[in-house]
């Protein structure tokens, strides 16, 4: 049997059901183009929010509404803010994975003197935050195209607050996952900060109880917040020591979002999603970059 007529036939299937689905939803393609990481996919819904994806049929990377930089519709970036109430008034902010600017945006608005580096693999990722998104480098905010990794080995100051989410098409980079990179992410936040991380949950990720193993490893500790309606996973990840209930964690979130006026109150994810990652993960192992290069030579 010739496979090529029918894997074809399949693949201009798939790309018909997809576009069917974005007809459907009153969205517009307003970009669409090969880069040499993924098919970075631009649409616009009636209502003017533009939403990023890689390939038609890839998950929503980013989701902005032009001129407003407060709106947040993705339900992982509202948890991942919680990571703010676990840094003291925060002056350097790291973004592994631009994708649309939403995260980078929203510090823009709320932390106007602070600074703010973003960082992703792929150059044509960050022309479209800045031609499609409204994303705008300035004296105190810049994107750099480059491998997340690399960036932070390199780094000489640290920053308070890094957030961590690179995703390919469908899940975070393996080279992102493993303990060597994390210990290169502990030297590169504060003392007194946090790193965010942002994973796909037990359901759709096979490797998320090792990715949960790996960051216990590293980091002192560990707060996990399951972010509702979504298969995200947000690790709040600590270079220190720093026991702490839901409720306590729920008070520092909602004094957060209230000092600094958050059109959302950051308490709630606390409530709805803490759970306790004092103890090591059994079910996972920790993951090393010498895997990734048995990976590499296995047939």
């Amino acid at each position: 049997m010739n496979r090529r007529p029918f894997l074809a036939g399949l693949l201009a299937y798939l790309a018909l059901v997809a576009l069917v689905a974005l007809a459907r939803d009153d969205q517009t393609v307003l970009y669409e183009k090969a880069s040499a990481y993924s098919t970075i996919v631009v649409t616009e819904e009636e209502h003017g929010l533009r939403t990023l994806r890689f390939g038609r049929s890839g998950a929503r990377q980013s989701v902005v509404k032009l001129g407003d930089p407060g709106y947040l519709t993705l339900p992982y970036t509202r948890v991942a803010l919680v990571g703010l109430a676990l840094s003291q008034e925060p002056r350097r902010f790291l973004v592994v994975g631009l994708g649309g600017g939403t995260l980078p945006m929203f510090l823009r608005k709320y932390y106007p003197n602070a600074t703010i580096d973003a960082v992703d693999i792929d150059p044509e990722v960050v022309d479209v935050a800045k031609k499609f998104f409204g994303f705008r480098e300035d004296e105190f905010m810049n994107a750099h195209a480059g491998d997340g990794r690399q960036f932070i080995e390199k780094l000489r100051q640290p920053y308070d607050v890094i957030f961590l989410d690179a995703f390919g098409s469908d899940s975070v980079p393996a080279h992102l996952t493993t303990q060597e990179f994390l210990q290169a992410v502990r030297r590169a936040v504060a003392p007194g900060g946090v790193v965010v991380g942002n994973l796909w949950g037990r359901s759709s990720n096979p490797l998320y109880d090792s990715m949960v193993r790996t960051y216990q490893e590293v980091f002192d500790d560990l707060f996990i917040l399951d972010v509702r309606d979504a298969g995200n996973m947000i690790l709040l990840a600590l270079p220190r020591k720093q026991q702490m209930s839901r409720d306590e964690l729920a008070q520092l979130a909602r004094k957060v979002s209230a000092d600094r006026r958050f059109p959302l109150d950051l308490g709630d994810p606390v409530k709805y999603g803490f759970l306790d990652a004092r103890a090591k993960n059994q079910h996972g192992r920790v993951l090393r970059d010498r895997d990734l290069e048995q990976r590499k030579r296995s047939p």
